[in-house]
């Protein structure tokens, strides 16, 4: 059985810090997503991932990159590089590294959902050829990518694996689960293209790009959800998980 190499003490170096459990469900409304879903090389792969996840065979990466118009802190945009992976038998991205144009989105997403953010500018343009996103940190660019050619996509046919954020919590370093519903009122899809990708800006070194598998982009409106499920980085979902919903914050 395939399980992750990394150091849970090494990744915990650069984890937020969650402020508790009792967060509420918080609905965000008109947001953009671009997708993007690519093949990694085999070589070093695992870890980019701790022992209490699963690698997927081939490995892979996504990016999600969203654009906000309405949130409690106005409109912003998000990007994400997650690693593909299992948490017992269920599919999840494993957050590797994020960016955010608005500091006070930031940190309500760190504290209250374990989102690893750091500043940066995000572009996400739509053309009638394509949807192109670019993310800058520091004014150097880390990630260029695109959905050429879209197509329609059956709504109900868009779909996102959730997230297993690292985070320092009440019960200690624990992956936190995070998934948020989309309500989509609009789906696409086309061929990926990744033109840049900086993998160290992403606290992603190892993750080599080798082949773009999928692309989709939606407008939804996306709810981030309660709290239920925390995880040991060390152990496997069967022996690490723990409810926390109903918790107090």
């Amino acid at each position: 059985m395939l399980t992750g190499t990394a150091d849970p003490g090494a990744l915990a170096r650069g984890a937020p810090t969650l402020a508790g459990f009792g967060t509420e469900p918080l609905k965000l409304h008109g947001v953009e997503t671009l997708q993007i879903f690519c093949e990694i090389e085999r070589e070093s792969s695992d870890a980019l991932l701790p022992p209490g996840l699963h690698p997927t065979v081939p490995p892979a990466v996504t990016w999600l990159v969203q654009r906000v118009a309405e949130s409690p802190w106005g409109a912003f945009s998000l990007a994400q590089c997650r690693i593909e992976c299992r948490s017992g038998l269920r599919p999840r991205g494993f957050l590797r590294g994020g960016v955010v144009d608005c500091a006070e989105a930031g940190a309500a997403l760190a504290e209250r959902w374990g989102y690893a953010l750091r500043p940066g500018e995000i572009q996400l343009d739509r053309a009638y050829d394509r949807i192109r996103a670019s993310v800058r940190v520091a004014g150097e660019e880390v990630l260029c990518a695109a959905l050429r050619d879209p197509m329609p996509l059956r709504n109900a046919d868009a779909y996102y694996v959730a997230n297993v954020n690292l985070a320092h919590t009440p019960h200690g370093l624990r992956l936190v689960q995070v998934d948020p519903e989309f309500e989509v009122e609009r789906a696409e899809r086309g061929r990926p293209v990744v033109e840049r990708f900086a993998a160290a800006a992403w606290n992603a070194d190892g993750a080599r790009p080798s082949y773009p598998v999928s692309g989709s982009f939606t407008i939804a409106a996306v709810t981030l959800p309660a709290l239920r499920y925390v995880s040991r980085p060390d152990v496997l979902a069967f022996q690490g998980t723990e409810r926390v919903d109903a918790q107090p914050g």
